[in-house]
């Protein structure tokens, strides 16, 4: 299905007042970044590095959900001072890549009046991130594992759905994992799928294929 203002026309006949963007995988390329800081995690706890069906997990779960699948529970009580030992700032958040049209794309929603929210698993690192990339003066709110429940769980969009003031109807999740998916669907709210035609949904590959498609939308005389 093309992704056209046409489209946008049937899937927001009240308008579109806010998205809400995943951030691994959607907002940055961050399968390395998640990869390297387990692995750090790992070799403190005296493990191997994760083996190829680990790594996804790695990219999609939760912090918790990580190590409960992955970590034997004898060594849990470990985790928090193996944390401590990986730099994050130095040596993880160097290999976050904004996703190509991501900044041009915030501009524009704002410019546009289309409030914009995050919704991750990430725990404690969203707004560190965000600053790091100056990226946090553009989201409000920002929900994330350790101030809701995880995805699938839809709290965070439904937490933000109420911040903004907003229906379900006026409001869409980009993400890029099955977890994405279910979120919305459980939140109620249209699902975009960011490279990933396995999911079910709009399928966008392109942000600047978003963006030159919201100003036509929004620009285009109503009826």
């Amino acid at each position: 299905m093309n992704f056209t203002p046409e489209l946008l026309d049937d899937m927001f006949p009240n308008g579109l007042g806010g998205l809400i963007f995943d951030c691994d995988g959607v907002m940055f390329d961050t399968r390395a970044c998640n990869i390297g800081y387990y692995n750090q995690v790992l070799d403190v706890l005296d493990m191997p590095p994760l083996t190829a069906e680990q790594e996804d997990v790695a990219h999609y779960s939760s912090v918790m959900g990580f190590y409960e699948a992955i970590v034997p529970k004898e060594k849990h009580h470990l985790i928090p001072e193996a944390q401590k030992q990986v730099n994050y700032i130095k040596t993880v958040l160097p290999l976050m890549t904004p996703e190509l049209g991501l900044y041009e794309l915030l501009e524009t929603a704002v410019e546009l009046g289309i409030k914009l929210a995050v919704f991750t698993n990430r725990s404690n690192t969203m707004e560190m991130v965000l600053e790091q990339h100056d990226m946090n003066e553009f989201f409000h709110p920002v929900m994330t594992a350790a101030k809701v429940e995880s995805k699938p769980h839809p709290e965070g969009a439904l937490e933000i759905m109420k911040v903004w003031h907003e229906t379900s109807d006026r409001v869409v999740f980009i993400g890029d994992s099955i977890v994405d998916e279910e979120a919305a669907k459980r939140a109620g709210i249209p699902f975009w799928a960011y490279k990933n035609a396995k999911l079910r949904g709009i399928h966008i590959d392109d942000f600047d294929r978003v963006k030159e498609t919201l100003i036509e939308w929004c620009n285009q005389p109503k009826l």
